[in-house]
């Protein structure tokens, strides 16, 4: 369709500019407004209505409304990850929290391989159905990718049916949780919830965007082909397919959230400055920089669940994902325009940079938690021991609570009537049976006989 480098990459723009705003509200309606349920069907029709538009932009030869599509896809895209990130904290708790994310980010991932390897191979088999190449056949490719989006409806449908289900034969209040959620709660959000959301955005912005101009740089610098250099920029995403619920499930089993995260920002910053300043096998690279993705979204997106309350959950990931997505756009943008004018080895440093942005930040985190106690960075046996006592003192707090209740109910002042009936009682009168059956005194009624 005769686009440059910035105007290719201002589709990822389009898509993450609704978010930064959207993602803080969905976080929202979804705690406030629809709730889970309905919050995820509404999202995801947003998903697929806006997959349709992007189709026929392509069909059409409209470029602009191609973008417009991406907005749409975007409105409902990014809320519809909170949704879902809301959903498995409802649902599981504590040391079984990382491997759900692990295995969400495995599913994604696998969509994202298929995606690179396979719409290459569906585009020249229409092309030869149709026997003409061009904007045509790309929309009509598009229209196919589609039905993914259909299928993710459905599964919508069919996970808020379990979910209802789930809640009456639990009695399951959902969404529910007796606290007053505002907008001003940002404002309290904790310094190391701040820094997590500082890592999210430097950490991203180094990957999603290079792999979206990934299949160009290898073309370009190591004379890949270009079947070649779509395999080599899917490496991250079939690495993190298998690998995610793997780490998920170490990061479980040990604990160490923050010695995780480490970890992975140290192995991207290796795998980008081998990617700009060395003629290595990429290979390489690629494969460190897809296990520290991996790793990182195991160990990062977890964190926030130990930071925040319950109630706020669906808050705290909507502005963790809007600010993600404002730097995505930023940044998508920026990376368009220093690889028009400046070329790969200035993207490559800029990427660099914000890698090391995000390790200060990580480290910040590290000395900020081990001052307030050190949570985020307990081991797994640590936090489940820590877990068992809270439920203990709420359980010995709610018990204290309900005897408070019934000694102020027992205290409760009585109405004419029953005073009456009482003093007489206990003078010996004798009163009708239908009388004496609700009067806690009536055995001393011949104490004074």
């Amino acid at each position: 369709m005769k686009v440059n480098t910035a105007q290719f990459m201002a589709l990822y723009a389009w898509y993450s500019w609704p978010n930064v705003v959207l993602c803080f509200f969905g976080g929202f309606l979804i705690d406030r407004v629809f709730g889970i349920r309905w919050g995820t069907i509404i999202f995801s029709t947003f998903v697929c209505v806006g997959q349709v538009i992007f189709a026929l932009g392509a069909v059409f030869d409209a470029f602009w409304l191609m973008e417009a599509g991406r907005f749409v896809f975007g409105i409902g895209g990014e809320s519809l990850a909170v949704a879902q990130n809301t959903y498995a904290v409802s649902w599981f708790k504590g040391k079984e929290l990382n491997l759900v994310f692990g295995l969400q980010l495995s599913m994604a991932r696998i969509g994202s391989t298929v995606n690179m390897n396979i719409m290459g191979w569906v585009y020249s088999r229409i092309q030869e159905l149709l026997g003409s190449t061009g904007h045509t056949t790309l929309g009509v490719v598009l229209l196919i990718g589609g039905v993914t989006c259909i299928f993710s409806l459905l599964c919508a449908l069919f996970l808020a049916y379990l979910d209802r289900r789930a809640e009456k034969i639990l009695c399951k209040e959902q969404g529910k949780s007796g606290e007053v959620i505002k907008l001003t709660d940002v404002k309290d959000f904790s310094l190391s919830l701040w820094l997590i959301f500082i890592i999210c955005v430097c950490y991203y912005v180094a990957v999603f965007p290079f792999i979206g101009l990934g299949k160009v740089f290898f073309i370009e610098k190591f004379k890949f082909s270009p079947q070649e250099a779509s395999a080599i920029n899917s490496i991250v995403y079939v690495i993190s397919a298998p690998m995610s619920p793997v780490f998920g499930f170490l990061v479980d089993k040990f604990g160490r959230n923050i010695f995780w995260v480490i970890c992975s920002v140290l192995i991207t910053l290796a795998s980008h400055i081998m990617l700009a300043f060395t003629f290595w096998n990429p290979w390489i690279a690629m494969c460190l920089l897809g296990v520290a993705y991996s790793l990182l979204a195991c160990a990062l997106w977890p964190m926030v669940a130990f930071v925040v309350p319950e109630h706020q959950l669906g808050t705290a990931y909507g502005f963790m994902q809007s600010i993600q997505n404002l730097g995505l756009a930023v940044i998508a943008i920026a990376a368009g325009t220093i690889l028009d004018s400046r070329g790969y080895l200035f993207l490559e440093i800029f990427f660099s940079a914000c890698v090391c942005m995000a390790l200060i930040a990580v480290v910040m985190l590290y000395f900020v938690n081990l001052i307030q106690g050190g949570d985020l960075n307990w081991s797994a046996k640590r936090r489940e021991k820590f877990q068992k006592l809270a439920a203990s003192e709420a359980e010995r707090r709610g018990k204290t609570r309900r005897q408070n209740e019934d000694d102020l109910a027992k205290l409760q002042p009585k109405d004419d009537f029953s005073l009456r009936n009482r003093y007489l009682s206990r003078l010996g009168a004798q009163l009708p049976d239908n009388y004496t059956g609700s009067l806690p005194a009536v055995e001393h009624r011949s104490v004074l006989k």
